[in-house]
C-alpha cells in the first residue's frame, strides 16, 4: 500500500515539474495547453518569501524538535502555519515567534494539537498538493503561478494574489479532487485592473538581463 502510494506521488510529481516547465502536454495524442502564467508577486518579494520559509522553519524546527511538526508556508509575506504540535502552549509560541519576525506581515495558525503525522499521512498530502496543482496548470485563466496549495491531514488550504472570479474557480477545483476533506482560502483579492498591471509588471521583470552588461 505504501508502495502503491510513493508510486502516484512520484509520478504526480514528475507530471506537474514537466507541465510548470514546458506548459504542454500531449495526451491521448492531443496537445493540451497548460495555463501557467508569471507570479504576479515581485521578484524581491519572491526572495522574501523564500527566507521567511527557510529562517521560520528551521529555528522552529530547533526550538521545539520532535514536540512539533511545523511546515511555514510564505506568499506575499504572509505566512500559513501547519502540521501538528503537543499542546496548546507551543502552538501559541509558533505563531507569536512567525508573527515576530520583521518581514511577515500577517500569520494563519492552522497548526493542530496532536501527534505528529506519519510518513504515509505526509506522502498522501504530497499527493494532494500535486494533484491539485496539476489540475490548475490544466484549468483555463486560472494562474497557478501566482499561488500556492498546501495538504496537511487532506485538507488544503490556498493563498495568493487573485482576482474574485479565479479565487471562486480555484476553491471549485480543489474541492473537486478526490480524498480532499476541507478546502480554506485566504486569497489576497485583487481588481482586474490590478491584475493587468501585476502581470505586465512580471513581464517586464522576466525581460530584464539575468547578468550585468559587459562594456
Amino acid at each position: 500500500m505504501r508502495m502503491k502510494l510513493l508510486s502516484k506521488v512520484l509520478v504526480v510529481l514528475t507530471l506537474t515539474a514537466f507541465l510548470s516547465s514546458c506548459g504542454v502536454l500531449a495526451v491521448g495524442g492531443v496537445a493540451a495547453g497548460a495555463s501557467v502564467m508569471a507570479d504576479r508577486r515581485t521578484p524581491a518579494v519572491q526572495a522574501i518569501d523564500k527566507g521567511i520559509g527557510l529562517e521560520l522553519e528551521n529555528a522552529l524546527d530547533k526550538r521545539f524538535g520532535d514536540s512539533a511538526h511545523i511546515n511555514v508556508t510564505s506568499f506575499n509575506q504572509k505566512v500559513l502555519l501547519t502540521g501538528e504540535v503537543k499542546n496548546v502552549d507551543i502552538k501559541e509560541k509558533a505563531g507569536a515567534y512567525a508573527k515576530a519576525n520583521k518581514n511577515v506581515r500577517s500569520v494563519i495558525n492552522e497548526l493542530i494539537v496532536g501527534p505528529n503525522s506519519t510518513f504515509t499521512e505526509r506522502a498522501n498530502d504530497s499527493y494532494l498538493e500535486s494533484k491539485i496543482k496539476t489540475q490548475m496548470i490544466f484549468t483555463d485563466q486560472l494562474p497557478s503561478n501566482s499561488m500556492v496549495i498546501v495538504a496537511e491531514g487532506s485538507n488544503v488550504y490556498l493563498m495568493g494574489l487573485l482576482t474574485k472570479n479565479e479565487a471562486d474557480r480555484a476553491k471549485k477545483v480543489a474541492s473537486d479532487i478526490s480524498g480532499v476533506k476541507q478546502v480554506y482560502a485566504d486569497f489576497e483579492i485583487i481588481s482586474d485592473a490590478e491584475k493587468l498591471r501585476l502581470e505586465k509588471q512580471g513581464k517586464a521583470d522576466d525581460s530584464q538581463p539575468s547578468s550585468p552588461p559587459k562594456y
